[in-house]
């Protein structure tokens, strides 16, 4: 079974803001350093690790391609690691990517790129699903009562039990993603997600369990949390013996 995974990379973190002092001088969230190495690289490490996948795709904008090409030449990874340009948002990115996975891909993985908590074991069992079912996401009950607003005036109260935070990695059959974008570009449907573009279709997308480590480094705030989480994936590695994937 073949295995691409998709970083969608080329963002410009506006949440982020304009300064950090772990980000060396840049607001873009993807480049900004945990431990010394870009978040990116991080996440990278991550499907590098997993043994069902078969190649990496990272669409960045133009401008970063030099610079991140350098980066990646100083690693010495055991499977291709591929840039492509990223798009005016999420969608245009993947799609991008997506038009570059060969077509003799049978299940596909897109994964934020600032998420480098995700686990190996959630990678593989996210694949494997996929193979089984088509599609599949990591999701996580909410913890928070969740309010349905209207101009700021509360319309309704919201079940939790029947409703997930998503997360990522979202994994496909190649076909059904491929079928799911074409269907969005003729339809002129820009969804928030890869799943929401299957749903589009009328497909089901079964959920996983996913992990409340498993952040999106979104704010200045996420930062705390992920040099805690990183410095705890050392000390665990260590204790096994192993070095860590991030």
């Amino acid at each position: 079974m073949k295995v691409a995974a998709i970083l969608p990379a080329a963002g410009l973190g506006t949440r982020m803001g304009r300064y950090s002092p772990e980000s060396s001088g840049t607001s873009r969230k993807q480049f900004m350093l945990l431990e010394g190495a870009p978040i990116l690289i991080h996440t990278i490490r991550k499907f590098i690790a997993a043994p069902s996948v078969s190649e990496i795709l990272v669409a960045v904008r133009q401008e970063d391609m030099a610079s991140l090409e350098e980066q990646l030449r100083g690693q010495d990874y055991p499977k291709p690691v591929r840039l492509v340009e990223g798009g005016r948002n999420r969608q245009e990115s993947v799609g991008n990517a997506l038009e570059r996975v060969a077509p003799d891909t049978d299940i596909v993985a897109v994964h934020d790129a600032v998420r480098p908590f995700v686990t190996i074991e959630q990678i593989e069992e996210c694949i494997a699903v996929a193979a089984e079912h088509g599609a599949v996401i990591l999701g996580i009950p909410p913890v928070d009562t969740i309010k349905q607003v209207d101009k700021a005036v509360v319309h309704s109260t919201l079940l939790r039990e029947r409703i997930v935070l998503a997360q990522t990695p979202q994994v496909f059959r190649a076909s059904l993603l491929r079928e799911a974008f074409e269907r969005a570009a003729r339809d002129h449907f820009v969804g928030t997600d890869e799943a929401s573009l299957v749903e589009h279709l009328g497909e089901s997308v079964h959920v996983i369990l996913g992990s409340d480590r498993n952040i999106k480094i979104t704010r200045p705030s996420d930062m705390a949390l992920a040099n805690l989480f990183y410095q705890e994936e050392v000390e665990r590695s260590a204790d096994a013996g192993a070095v860590p994937a991030s």
